[in-house]
């Protein structure tokens, strides 16, 4: 007899989802992680200075609070969200900013004649983000507010430049394209207003809280309840072949295609083997951690309120950055995700410094050290910030993949945000977390609802290998 039920591979979020699932159903589950420490994408470090703690991958969770798997074990467990005054900031030239307050009504009184259209826009489904996370973050099926979802689907299919076009002004859609830049797609693709749609109405509706004490507490509350059902994780435990494990009655990869191409070997027949080869990942990024002697002198001091800052100006320059990634060249302006967690969370830095986190959207693979263009587009906006910096710590794009191998290219998504990829990922299947090897799933964000702190991608394939199983 197997001294497992079920064997997972890959400590990140999804993994750990999966093996809670199968743990609390009364399976024996193990997990087995190649790095010394689990979490994945979920990792805090000193990158920097004694006293400093960086989130190494993810560090903003909007979607764990909406997802059905994750909140309730976080509360349990004790995680403490950190939410700042304002969820988000954009500024623009000279001293303006748009401010993404929780209140729809306080957000479009600042935009002036776009206001009417931002809250009409925005707050019916703001009024129903309840139904619409939960309809996108399910498996395909009848959504549980067809009206509203079918709506919403209208709106989503769009792209960020076509509904941006509800706008007279620069404001109201530079506040979408960053939110919609964050799909890693041209900003004139089908679907990329869904993604700004869906990030924008989860800031209003629940925040974009950091976790106190770093993104590493959501990975140790996870492991904490996986162990409390009897699971263990093994660390520095690399597999690199199916045969490789100890018999189970379901097998679970926290893997990408490509991996799981190379795990899977000659049990992957040819047609499934076919369509993993044809799967896309979309671009790498470059990272940028900081430790600050004070937080950014932002040129608009109210986006010193903010935990999370969107660097790039106007839609116009952050599509035709995105634009330059595409085509496989690094933006001179990149678009540059900042984010300022010392701010919400006074515990990431000694007293009266501060962290800086950022990353910038690179062509897959790339080597190339954007420190100089990511950090002349925050002087841009916050003039004097180079003076701030006490040390810093980069990854390129090729450098995130040797840290973890599901980040392909340096994608943080695990795969390629396009229309056809969204529903299909990695296959076009009702259940694509079954693969056709029997009593093995895949369960990375490959899957079905994709990248992001949820952990949904686990919750779904633990589900349809216990219901497989009989459970």
């Amino acid at each position: 007899m197997s001294e497992y039920d079920a064997v997972v591979v890959g400590a990140g979020p999804n993994g750990l989802m999966a093996a809670v699932t199968m743990a609390r159903a009364g399976r024996r589950t193990v997990v087995f992680e190649a790095a010394s420490t689990p979490g994945g994408g979920c990792r805090t470090a000193a990158l920097t200075e004694p006293g400093f703690r960086h989130d190494v991958c993810s560090s903003v969770h909007p979607t764990a609070l909406a997802s059905p798997a994750f909140a309730p074990i976080l509360t349990a467990r004790g995680v403490e969200w950190c939410h700042p005054e304002i969820p988000l900031a954009h500024p623009l030239e000279g001293r303006r900013a748009v401010l993404l307050r929780r209140s729809v009504e306080e957000t479009a009184a600042a935009l002036g004649a776009d206001g009417p259209a931002y809250r009409r826009l925005l707050g019916r489904y703001v009024r129903r983000s309840d139904d619409i996370s939960a309809t996108l973050l399910a498996p395909i099926g009848i959504p549980r507010a067809p009206l509203t979802m079918a709506r919403f689907g209208i709106d989503a299919i769009r792209s960020a430049q076509g509904i941006s076009r509800r706008f007279s002004g620069d404001e109201a859609p530079a506040l979408l394209a960053g939110s919609a830049a964050h799909s890693m797609v041209a900003l004139d693709a089908p679907a990329t207003a869904g993604y700004g749609l869906f990030l924008t109405l989860l800031a209003h509706a629940l925040g974009w809280p950091v976790a106190r004490g770093g993104s590493q507490r959501i990975a140790d509350a996870l492991v904490a309840e996986l162990e409390a059902h009897g699971g263990e994780v093994v660390t520095d435990h690399e597999v690199t072949a199916l045969d490789a494990l100890p018999p189970a009655r379901s097998i679970l990869l926290d893997v990408t295609p490509r991996q799981l191409l190379e795990i899977g070997g000659e049990h992957i027949p040819p047609r499934y083997r076919r369509t993993l080869r044809r799967y896309r990942y979309g671009p790498g990024v470059f990272k940028i951690d900081w430790a600050l002697s004070d937080p950014p002198p932002w040129a608009n001091p109210e986006v010193c309120r903010a935990g999370t800052v969107h660097v790039g100006g106007t839609m116009a320059e952050i599509a035709a950055a995105e634009a330059e990634v595409l085509a496989g060249r690094v933006p001179e302006r990149p678009f540059v995700l900042f984010v300022q967690a010392s701010i919400p969370d006074p515990s990431r830095a000694p007293e009266g410094r501060h962290t800086g986190w950022a990353y910038c959207h690179v062509p897959s693979g790339s080597t190339a050290d954007c420190t100089d263009a990511v950090e002349a587009q925050i002087e841009r906006f916050a003039p004097g910030f180079r003076d701030t910096i006490l040390a810093r710590r980069t990854m390129t794009a090729a450098g995130i993949e040797s840290y973890d191998a599901n980040y392909v290219g340096g994608d943080i998504n695990g795969g390629a945000g396009t229309l056809t990829q969204i529903f299909t990922r990695p296959s076009v299947s009702l259940r694509p977390w079954v693969t056709p090897i029997p009593g093995v799933y895949l369960c990375s964000s490959a899957t079905p609802p994709g990248g992001g702190v949820h952990g949904m991608c686990g919750w779904h394939a633990a589900r349809e290998a216990l219901r497989r199983d009989g459970a």
